[in-house]
């Protein structure tokens, strides 16, 4: 699977004011979207967006567990030192996913609010993992094996149609290895299989592949 992040242009600021609490910051609008074929040509069918969508909400949201970073991890994996904001709620409407997240009192979400108050036009980033299937027309589909890791990252990219994919870790597959994400290097494998003979390619195949599993159980 691979890395894959999908911006949406701008969230709004909401403040709110509790009682005893004083005021508390939010962003809220378009975290996720399906059925629409963005500029880098891939698309979300909504039955998986639903899918995965459903797990995070129930898994994450739900346990107060759905956090987000500021700025474009390159990983699938949460940075607790760069968590910025809370994920409190997510919902449908049509083929849009609206989200709202709560800005926490940590180094970078004290940086996200300064940046926020101060008029900056900021978006969210979704960070999943997944694989890719063009169809008959060459649009990317995003396949049944997506996992979100986060529905919402605070970053400054710029706008597209209301969202659009960041870049794919073209170099880095990841695989969930004792309960968390790691980087699987291909190069090593790949390199196996261009200096093996093409009488013996088929089998120097099963042996790469086989040597995958032993790693990864």
């Amino acid at each position: 699977m691979r890395l894959i992040r999908e911006v949406t242009e701008k969230v709004n600021l909401v403040t709110e004011i509790t009682e005893g609490k004083g005021k508390e910051y939010f962003i809220e609008g378009i975290f996720l979207q399906s059925e629409i074929v963005n500029r880098n040509n891939r698309m979300y069918q909504e039955s998986t967006m639903d899918r995965e969508v459903g797990r995070y909400i129930k898994e994450q949201v739900q346990n107060n567990r759905a956090y987000g970073e500021l700025g474009h991890p390159d990983t699938p994996s949460i940075n607790l030192d760069r968590v910025s904001h809370l994920i409190v709620s997510l919902h449908k409407e049509g083929t849009n996913y609206i989200g709202k997240a709560k800005i926490l009192e940590t180094p970078m979400g004290q940086i996200a609010r300064g940046l926020l108050e101060g008029g900056a036009n900021l978006g969210v980033s979704s960070r999943a993992l997944g694989s890719l299937k063009s169809n008959d027309k060459g649009i990317q589909i995003v396949q049944d094996d997506f996992m979100l890791s986060t529905a919402a990252d605070i970053v400054a990219d710029p706008s597209a149609p209301d969202a659009y994919v960041r870049g794919i870790m073209e170099s880095k597959e990841w695989v969930f290895v004792d309960g968390k994400f790691v980087e699987h290097q291909i190069e090593e494998v790949k390199s196996f299989i261009k200096k093996t003979s093409s009488k013996n390619l088929e089998e120097a195949k099963i042996i790469a592949f086989q040597q995958f599993l032993m790693k990864i159980k």
